[in-house]
């Protein structure tokens, strides 16, 4: 591998001055930047070193909420965009900061954590140049832009022996581990279909503007885009917050909630890769992900489900049946959450809401196991310092994310049923759907290990 060197300006790295000691890590980070640390783990009694890829909106508050532990010192955060740093500035002010992600891994020799909440594009990327230094990872939902990017992250993980955890908040929520409490004490019996919704809707129907904004001046774009083909800076159409809705850079409302809302779907079933998927709604256009999404899955049955177990996915304003709504008697629909259905009744699941079971008189007597609350970010701290274990590690979250990215992914290709062999990361039966399920960086923002 070529030695990468920087030219260090004042807008792209704002740097306090540098020991001795550490300008020395930071030219053996330069000459030998994949170098595997033998020791992954901090001792129970030592400070986990951190650092943040993103610093404002979900990154800001997983920051706060891993600082938190006293147990965890916030060292460095990565933005491109320098004019959202003023609220980690003010809160960390001895961390330092910079605007190239590349550039606080080659420096930052010392630490032993990262969190990573980018547009989803660049949560591959980045989250394997942290595996890559034997760093433990706190990366945001979905794991990855890419069905392949999952998969190669699980791998690395494991090859690795790091702690990680993908950001599903609810996998430790008391009422997510009620669901799948309720679920595996057989309460509706063996489940045969699941539906599962949320209303947001990320996606858009119009084709992308034909103008060129100029660039904010603490913007650098070209590394906004990092892996993502070139194009132009549009005011207000990707960043900060809209980026969600475009096809190479966020996976509309599936992409977004589907790793929450399926979460529990996904561990009260002990669900493996689905059959097969079918996108029931509209195909994305150039630029953006459809609105008002329905997708369904088959899975092979496991102990807790029938011989096959049949999920729905609806989003945005997508119709569910009305036979569905029949399910929960006069009970409104919640605006994301699950039903499933059993052979002995039905379970309603309103997201990070009280469950309920139907029908009502059956369930009288049944008493709902009452589930303790886990902090899922000190979870992942004490994990580094060798008290227990992360709840969603790669393990787990790699495969729920590859799930939720197939359904994704099946919306290109409508009213198609598609065969998914999980081992190869292919379709059987459909050789352009196959193509999708990895994608070919930008020529020079080619990631070893993707």
């Amino acid at each position: 591998m070529k030695r990468r060197v920087f030219k260090l300006e004042r807008s792209q790295m704002i740097h306090s001055n540098m020991t001795r000691r550490t300008a020395l890590k930071a030219a053996i980070g330069f000459a030998a930047p994949f170098v595997f640390r033998k020791h992954l783990h901090a001792k129970p009694s030592e400070t986990v070193l951190h650092a943040s890829f993103g610093a404002s909106n979900m990154a800001l508050n997983d920051i706060n909420r891993l600082a938190a532990s006293p147990n965890l010192r916030l060292v460095a955060v990565a933005d491109v965009d320098l004019s959202r740093t003023a609220e980690v500035r003010r809160l960390f002010p001895n961390a330092r900061i910079y605007q190239d992600w590349r550039e606080l891994l080659d420096r930052e020799r010392d630490i032993n954590s990262a969190s990573i909440a980018t547009p989803d594009h660049m949560h591959g990327p980045i989250t394997m140049s942290c595996l890559r230094r034997g760093l433990n990872v706190y990366t945001e939902k979905p794991l990855t832009h890419t069905i392949h990017e999952a998969r190669q992250l699980t791998r690395a993980a494991a090859e690795r022996r790091v702690v990680t955890q993908m950001g599903i908040q609810i996998h430790s929520h008391a009422v997510h581990r009620t669901v799948v409490a309720t679920i595996q004490a057989n309460a509706i019996g063996k489940v045969r279909e699941v539906h599962s919704w949320s209303s947001r809707s990320w996606g858009d129907s119009s084709l992308r503007p034909n103008r060129t904004d100029p660039v904010p001046a603490q913007l650098n774009w070209d590394h906004w885009l990092g892996v993502a083909a070139e194009r132009p800076y549009i005011e207000g159409y990707y960043h900060p917050f809209v980026w969600r809705n475009r096809v190479d850079f966020g996976g509309g409302t599936l992409g977004d909630m589907g790793c929450h809302i399926l979460d529990p779907v996904f561990s009260s079933l002990g669900l493996t890769a689905p059959r097969t998927v079918r996108s029931l709604g509209a195909a994305p256009n150039a630029d953006s992900w459809a609105l008002n999404s329905r997708v369904v899955y088959t899975f092979p049955g496991t102990q807790y489900t029938d011989n096959t177990l049949t999920l729905h996915w609806y989003d945005g304003n997508a119709e569910r049946p009305a036979s569905l709504r029949a399910q929960i008697g006069d009970r409104p629909f919640s605006e994301q959450g699950s039903i499933y259905i059993g052979e002995n009744g039905v379970l309603f699941s309103p997201y990070v809401n009280p469950l309920s079971l139907y029908p009502v008189d059956r369930f009288r007597d049944f008493r709902i196991p009452q589930m303790e609350q886990q902090n899922h970010y000190l979870q992942y701290v004490e994990a580094i310092r060798g008290n227990g274990r992360a709840a969603a590690p790669f393990s787990y979250s790699g495969p729920l994310t590859e799930t939720v990215l197939l359904g994704v992914l099946a919306t290109r290709f409508p009213n198609q049923n598609l065969n998914w062999d999980a081992a190869n990361l292919r379709f059987t039966d459909n050789e352009m759907a196959t193509r999708h399920v990895r994608q070919q960086p930008r020529r020079g923002w080619e990631i070893e290990g993707l």
